[in-house]
């Protein structure tokens, strides 16, 4: 199995902005795209003046960046496409500063482009229910940032909870909660699982009504150093998925605010459920966007 794209592939494919233009011209258009003005189909003639092209029959134009992340941007589409494949070829993410060193812009153009490719690789991961009858669906929270002081209590701190649900051998979808109880918890796990289910969380007090949503329900007692519950309950799965995404903010990012969490949690997560197909990742970011309203 391929498990990255090479530089060599990247500039191949890619070797200016002509070409990362008419790539995003043919994933949402194509030559037999019908004109929107004029609705007849027929070839459609690049404009060298802006990033667009012209209807053959009536002159109307089709600007391939809007509704993408490159749009309204400065920035040539080849540096774009580069940070996408940085991003989807290293295994913890890539720094504003290294963004501005690799690209040669300035760190406000790096950092704006990071947020947007986040944005874009949340977007494309969407938000798809996980579990389903008779699987195992493991519910967890951890803590980001924040400062851990003496007398430090989860309950009034300053971290910032993120709550996991991983499908076992599946998916993981994340979501950035005010707080870690019962009435935040139970209706995220009423959105997002599927009927039928079997879940399995640790013995935190705001798990106990899990019953009571028409789940099956097994935990374990790490206060007790448990790591598989009696019943066979273990969230082992989202615990390593916690690793990875502390690995990336703690070794790459160093700081991330609570207001930004959610993205950062979404970017570990889109790597994690293209763990398969890691060559995937790229083509896809670069040729899949919201349809044109």
């Amino acid at each position: 199995m391929k498990t990255t794209i090479t530089l060599r592939d990247f500039f191949k494919h890619f070797p200016d902005d002509e070409r990362c233009l008419e790539h995003l011209f043919n994933v949402r258009f194509g030559e037999q795209h019908p004109c929107p003005k004029c609705d007849r189909v027929g070839g459609w003639h690049r404009i060298k003046a802006e990033r667009a092209y012209s209807c053959q029959w009536c002159g109307h134009h089709l600007h391939p960046t809007v509704g993408t992340p490159f749009q309204q941007t400065r920035t040539p589409l080849q540096l774009w496409f580069f940070a996408i494949f940085l991003f989807t070829t290293t295994r913890n993410g890539v720094a504003a500063k290294e963004l501005q060193r690799q690209l040669g812009v300035t760190y406000k153009t790096a950092w704006r482009m990071a947020d947007l490719i986040r944005k874009h690789m949340a977007g494309v991961d969407g938000d798809p229910r996980v579990g389903g009858l008779g699987k195992v669906v493991e519910i967890d929270e951890t803590y980001v940032g924040g400062n851990k002081r003496k007398g430090w209590n989860r309950c009034h701190s300053t971290k910032t909870v993120v709550m996991g649900m991983l499908e076992r051998d599946g998916e993981v979808l994340t979501t950035v909660v005010p707080d870690n109880r019962k009435t935040t918890l139970l209706p995220k796990i009423a959105k997002h699982v599927e009927p039928g289910s079997i879940i399995h969380t640790d013995e935190l007090q705001s798990y106990k009504r899990v019953r009571d949503l028409g789940f099956e329900h097994h935990t374990v007692s790490h206060g007790r150093g448990d790591y598989v519950g009696p019943t066979g309950g273990h969230v082992q799965g989202i615990e390593n998925f916690w690793g990875q995404l502390k690995r990336s903010i703690n070794g790459t990012y160093i700081h991330v605010s609570g207001k930004h969490l959610w993205k950062y949690a979404k970017e570990a997560e889109y790597r994690f459920n293209r763990r398969s197909h890691p060559d995937l990742m790229f083509p896809e970011l670069v040729s899949t966007f919201a349809p044109l309203s």
